[in-house]
C-alpha cells in the first residue's frame, strides 16, 4: 500500500471512519506545519499519555457519532 493513501481499522465502521478521517486531518496539519517553518516534535510521552487517554475506538465512535449524524439530517436518501 506504500503511496496509496490511508488505511484505518476499527471495531466498528463508525470508529474506523475517524480514525480516517484524523488520520487525514493529522496529516494535512504536518504538511502545513512543515510549510510554515522548523517542525518541533512531540514529546513521546505526551504522545503516549494522549494515546492512552482518547487512542481507543469507543472514543472513536464517540466522536464520529455528530458527523454520522450531520450526514443523516443533510442527506437523509443516502441509505434508501
Amino acid at each position: 500500500m506504500r503511496n496509496h493513501g490511508l488505511l484505518t481499522v476499527g471495531d466498528s465502521v463508525d470508529a474506523a471512519a475517524w480514525w480516517f478521517i484524523t488520520m487525514e486531518r493529522s496529516a494535512q496539519v504536518q504538511l502545513v506545519a512543515k510549510a510554515a517553518g522548523q517542525v518541533i516534535p512531540i514529546e513521546p510521552a505526551n504522545a503516549a499519555l494522549t494515546h492512552r487517554q482518547i487512542g481507543n475506538d469507543l472514543v472513536g465512535w464517540i466522536n464520529y457519532q455528530p458527523l454520522h449524524d450531520q450526514i443523516t439530517r443533510e442527506q437523509p436518501d443516502l441509505f434508501e
